[in-house]
């Protein structure tokens, strides 16, 4: 039972972890990606998780295969992995490549070449944060963590101390070249989802999972 005592404390608490959250990775139009010039602020409902993008008028129905070229681990000096070992980039990258590959396979078939109604589509990866060794899972058994990370919960938000992961997406007409669209995202589990809280990389990889969902449900 909360005491009236302890509400003041849990808002200072829940206050302090609002701070540390806006701390944390906001994704730019990266410069080095081919789209970044086309790229325009989001300002609509999920500019949350999509903060730029760029769309041409697509009639999506029409393209029945995709080929996903290798992805890229992005190299620029805006790049937002801080202190993340190459090896993890790799990590985050294979799983990316492997988790987007899957999930398109379930919309189109699967294409080794270009070809008339065929999308080309590059993956780049451009950052990303692991979970706080320990805090991020102290949180989720904490209380004032557990109220936080309700309200983010609810909200769509990013929970206390939890990893994420921030990419590029760039969709080609692949006979044309033409760019169809494109977008950076921020992606990371639910506020509320503690298995993602366990292992560093989780929270990242359980974003990839949510983005190739979400790719895959734009385009159909």
């Amino acid at each position: 039972m909360i005491t009236h005592k302890l509400v003041p404390l849990l808002f200072s608490v829940a206050a302090m972890l609002a701070l540390t959250a806006c701390a944390g990775v906001q994704p730019v139009a990266y410069t080095g990606i081919s789209s970044s010039s086309q790229l325009k602020q989001n300002r609509d409902d999920d500019s949350r998780k999509v903060p730029y993008k760029y769309a041409a008028p697509v009639v999506w129905s029409r393209y029945t295969q995709v080929m996903l070229e290798p992805v890229i681990v992005y190299q620029g000096a805006d790049n937002q992995f801080g202190e993340l070992t190459r090896d993890d980039r790799s990590a985050l990258a294979n799983y990316m490549g492997q988790t987007f590959s899957k999930k398109m396979a379930t919309r189109f078939d699967v294409a080794t070449q270009a070809g008339p109604n065929t999308l080309r589509v590059k993956l780049t990866l451009t950052g990303a944060e692991k979970t706080t060794l320990l805090a991020g899972q102290v949180m989720h058994f904490d209380l004032a963590g557990n109220l936080y990370n309700g309200v983010q919960s609810i909200r769509g938000a990013q929970g206390a101390f939890s990893g994420s992961v921030s990419y590029a997406v760039e969709i080609y007409d692949s006979v044309s070249g033409q760019l169809l669209k494109a977008y950076v995202s921020k992606q990371y589990p639910n506020a509320m989802n503690l298995p993602a809280a366990f292992g560093s990389l989780s929270a990242a990889k359980t974003g990839l999972d949510k983005g190739a969902d979400a790719l895959v449900a734009e385009i159909r």
